[in-house]
């Protein structure tokens, strides 16, 4: 009789060299993550600038919250007015607000809310490099 001994079957794995891996792979990750940047967006370019075919409206609020256009005081509803009937003879013209940063922002936001229907943007200044 020999006395061989029995090999039986083995029924765990071994997953000591699948946690080193992780390992690996989580350490190559966090060392190259911060390398990428995904926040940058190029824009493209083009040929020729915009060109408007008519000067804005330029509605401006002042720092105690009155708006005017063309230097005239208005009220909201005359205000509306006044826009339509500018837009009426030329459709073409964007809006512009030009808010002092001392206004509330519930106010500018008011106002463009009631100018919705059209085409409206905010007047900013550019930053200085200083």
């Amino acid at each position: 009789m020999s006395r061989r001994k029995s090999r039986r079957l083995m029924n765990q794995i071994n997953v000591v060299p699948y946690i080193d891996v992780t390992l690996v792979l989580l350490v190559i990750f966090m060392v190259t993550a911060p390398m990428t940047n995904p926040g940058v967006v190029e824009l493209p370019q083009v040929g020729q600038t915009l060109k408007q075919t008519a000067a804005p409206i330029v509605i401006t609020v002042k720092a105690d919250g009155k708006a005017e256009i063309e230097s005239k005081v208005m009220e909201r509803d005359q205000l509306l007015f006044e826009v339509k009937n500018l837009l009426e003879k030329t459709p073409e013209r964007a809006i512009v607000i030009a808010a002092d940063k001392n206004v509330q922002y519930d106010k500018v936001v008011t106002l463009m809310d009631s100018l919705k229907q059209y085409k409206v943007g905010l007047l900013l200044k550019p930053a200085s490099n200083n």
